[in-house]
């Protein structure tokens, strides 16, 4: 690279400036910090998420509870009903405990990398963002983003995940010492808005002139990634039962354990598949089973083919522990995105045989 590591975070700035995101969790560039609730939130919904997905989200819990102290005071099901449909559940299991472990400490975050680091579900990344962003400490805050842009500007040849120390040696290089939490917001953004995965927009961005990547011509090949994996493909079931009460019809929900997959989350009941084995297939009552379909849907880790079966008629007692929800409220209950899509495909069956 030509420029110097001073040039290249000054043109960032500069950029930055005149381009930020207009974002609810932000302070416009060089205005005093955000609140470092507010920080913290969103940096945990962003994780794995995208920002359109997450902005709705954070609106609710904000809304709903102002203050980290209010999250801390929250029912477990409450906030996970409110975090249903954004994935990836052990977040907001985190999000709690963090609270509370905040909330016990008087209700202030510690301003710190290294103490940061000591609050239950923040890792290196999440501790170096609200660092930087809600106290302006200087601080190397890589994430997707991040990596894109400093691999491109380094041309780091070495694959992912092995070439993530060299890449935050290069963001550390970069880094400035003054206005940490817009440097790293304004990364966030280049990579988000110009320095895209696919067809990066070169002739928009500050730092095309010192960007190793494009003076070799394929900015796109940056980062350099091992080939993917195939995921395991698995297969279950869920099971709908239902029971008229006071007129009103009701399904029956399970809570899922509190570790482990979608862990506290309510559920329609189903055969014990898991990430590493298929279901055992076997229907919790006995009776008439009907399929009503299959949903697929895709983890982290593997993909699953879920088939919905529905009991015919109505049952006086649901299986094992539960509860019984009102059908024309089940919005409410927080399923996950699988089983929200499950009670989707069930309902319609229902509908169509009315």
């Amino acid at each position: 690279m030509d420029a110097s590591s001073e040039t290249i975070s000054a043109r960032l700035l500069a950029w930055y400036d005149a381009h930020a995101r207009d974002l609810p969790w932000r302070a416009p560039p060089g205005s005093p910090p955000p609140e470092p609730y507010r920080v913290w939130l969103s940096e945990v919904m962003l994780q794995q998420t995208t920002v359109a997905a997450v902005k709705e989200y954070f609106a609710k819990f904000t809304r709903t509870w102002p203050e980290v102290t209010q999250l801390a005071a929250a029912r477990d099901e409450d906030v996970m009903a409110a975090w249903a449909g954004l994935g990836y559940y052990a977040r907001a299991r985190n999000l709690l405990a963090c609270a509370r472990e905040v909330a016990a400490r008087g209700g202030t975050f510690p301003d710190t990398e290294e103490e940061l680091r000591k609050l239950p579900g923040l890792g290196a990344y999440t501790a170096a963002a609200v660092a930087a962003i809600a106290f302006d400490r200087r601080a190397v805050v890589v994430d997707a983003n991040v990596e894109r842009v400093v691999s491109r500007l380094f041309a780091i040849e070495r694959e992912l995940p092995a070439a993530r120390p060299e890449i935050r040696d290069g963001a550390e290089t970069i880094t400035p010492d003054a206005r940490a939490g817009d440097f790293a917001q304004a990364m966030m953004d280049l990579g988000a808005t110009v320095c895209t995965a696919r067809d990066p927009r070169c002739l928009l961005c500050p730092l095309s002139e010192p960007c190793a990547a494009r003076a070799g011509g394929d900015p796109a090949r940056f980062p350099v990634k091992a080939p993917k994996k195939a995921k395991p493909a698995r297969k279950g079931r869920a099971y709908w039962i239902t029971r008229a009460i006071g007129g009103r019809t009701h399904v029956w929900l399970v809570q899922r354990p509190g570790s482990g997959m979608l862990g506290g989350m309510r559920a329609l009941p189903d055969d014990g598949w898991k990430a590493r084995t298929d279901g055992h297939g076997e229907a919790p009552l006995a009776g008439t089973w009907q399929a009503a379909g299959r949903v697929n849907h895709v983890f982290t880790h593997f993909s699953l083919e879920l088939h919905v079966e529905m009991l015919a008629g109505n049952v006086a007692q649901g299986p094992g522990e539960g509860e019984w929800w009102p059908l024309d409220h089940l919005d409410d209950a927080g399923l996950p995105t699988l089983f929200a899509k499950a009670a989707r495909l069930a309902v319609a069956m229902q509908e169509d045989a009315a």
